[in-house]
């Protein structure tokens, strides 16, 4: 009782104390098998609580104007779980793609839905859903939701090389013209992702597990670390992540008044 009554109060305050909101966000939604365990619960259910928890996480993020959120949901290291676990992960993935056709809150937002990552992983009857959930909202451009599914940042990247030494070999690009931009634009993702300014990662594990290295390391975003586990994931621990961005460039901003 008395934390319900706390709890937002003290949302107030952090949001108070926050003058900078990034533009993108990405989270490594990371602990469902760990909650279900701790809850002596299958691990199923722990997925299906942190698809919940994702839920709110993104009416949280529209609320403080956060424009790009990129969930890593899945990622190509995902695929040696056993085939039981996979099976429910894809049904989940599928029932959240397919539900964002008649989703109010997408529609009235305007929120742009994509894929980034190895299609050529997934099964057929979930591209096919991703397609659709993608199609039904390519025109909207208020809100981005960007789903790493068998996603990897190394994958990406040896995509991206694969790709542009292909246009090379085609006589489409000059060797001498490559250059970041050209990298970025083979990118394995889908369109308008801007330069990561936060990652947030549940579960108490301090590392960025081969998430997005071009849009974040490369562009040295902020990062917060935190214990709960996804399914527990809180608005008060949102706001703390995005308070640690806000001391960043309040303190790039004192750093530009000294120079």
């Amino acid at each position: 009782m008395l934390r319900s009554r706390i709890e937002p109060l003290y949302e107030r305050y952090l949001r108070w104390q926050v003058k900078h909101i990034p533009r993108h966000i990405a989270v490594i939604q990371d602990g469902n098998r760990r909650y279900a365990r701790e809850q002596g619960l299958d691990s199923s259910f722990g997925h299906r609580l942190g698809a919940d928890t994702t839920e709110h996480v993104l009416d949280w993020a529209c609320e403080l104007g956060v424009r790009h959120i990129t969930l890593y949901t899945f990622s190509t290291e995902n695929f040696r779980r056993d085939k039981r676990e996979l099976a429910e992960l894809f049904a989940l993935f599928r029932e959240k793609f397919l539900a964002i056709l008649t989703d109010k809150r997408v529609h009235k937002n305007h929120i742009r839905v994509q894929m980034i990552g190895d299609r050529s992983l997934l099964p057929d009857d979930l591209l096919e859903t991703i397609d659709a959930a993608e199609k039904a909202t390519q025109h909207y451009s208020e809100y981005f939701i960007n789903v790493a599914l068998a996603y990897g940042g190394r994958n990406e990247i040896v995509h991206a090389a694969r790709s542009i030494l292909d246009e090379v070999k085609r006589g489409i690009l000059d060797p001498a013209t490559i250059n970041p931009d050209t990298v970025e634009s083979h990118l394995n993702r889908g369109e308008s992702i801007p330069p990561v300014d936060l990652i947030i990662r549940t579960g108490n594990d301090c590392r960025t597990s081969n998430f997005l290295p071009w849009l974040a390391n490369g562009h040295e975003s902020a990062v917060y670390f935190c214990a709960p586990y996804w399914p527990a994931f809180r608005k008060i621990d949102l706001l703390r992540a995005v308070r640690v961005y806000d001391q960043r460039m309040r303190l790039k901003e004192s750093s530009g008044q000294r120079g």
